[in-house]
């Protein structure tokens, strides 16, 4: 069994990573959304809230689960048995970041190889921090995220 891990914050899952998913799950029989517990980053959903909000965005992917998990991803993939890491890339300046973790995690698992998808062109500049920027502000974010988030965000900052 081909088995894919995309992991991520997700904070909050965008419809750009909902497209790098699609894409994964043609390839891999099973794709492993895991959010990372662990990161240097601020996040505004816990993991928990993270979790259910892929959840609930992911439910008619038969093919793809979600879990949490901490400390180094190669670690946690490799318990999984993944024969890949499933990265999306946006914009050309995401590559420069994103070849220098592949080779990083390659060198760390020598069998595990990095994938990259591109996101489709209508969501390739979708990214989390700026839908959180429009939500706190008041604007539509229903055609950059799905129903779940869209409400949960707007909870958050209301």
């Amino acid at each position: 069994m081909k088995i894919g891990i995309y992991a991520g914050t997700f904070d909050p899952v965008t419809n750009g990573h909902l497209s790098v998913l699609q894409k994964a799950a043609e390839v891999f029989d099973l794709v492993i959304i895991a959010i990372a517990a662990d990161n240097n980053k601020k996040t505004l959903f816990t993991l928990e809230e993270r979790q259910r909000l892929v959840e609930e965005s992911i439910a008619q992917m038969e093919n793809v689960t979600v879990e949490t998990f901490s400390g180094l991803l190669v670690n946690y993939a490799e318990q999984k048995g993944a024969t890949a890491l499933v990265r999306g890339l946006r914009a050309v300046s995401d590559f420069e970041y994103e070849m220098q973790m592949a080779l990083f995690n390659k060198d760390l698992a020598h069998g595990l190889e990095t994938v990259f998808f591109i996101a489709d062109v209508e969501h390739s500049f979708i990214s989390s921090s700026q839908v959180k920027n429009i939500a706190a502000l008041g604007g539509k974010i229903d055609k950059y995220v799905s129903p779940a988030v869209e409400k949960a965000l707007a909870e958050k900052y209301q």
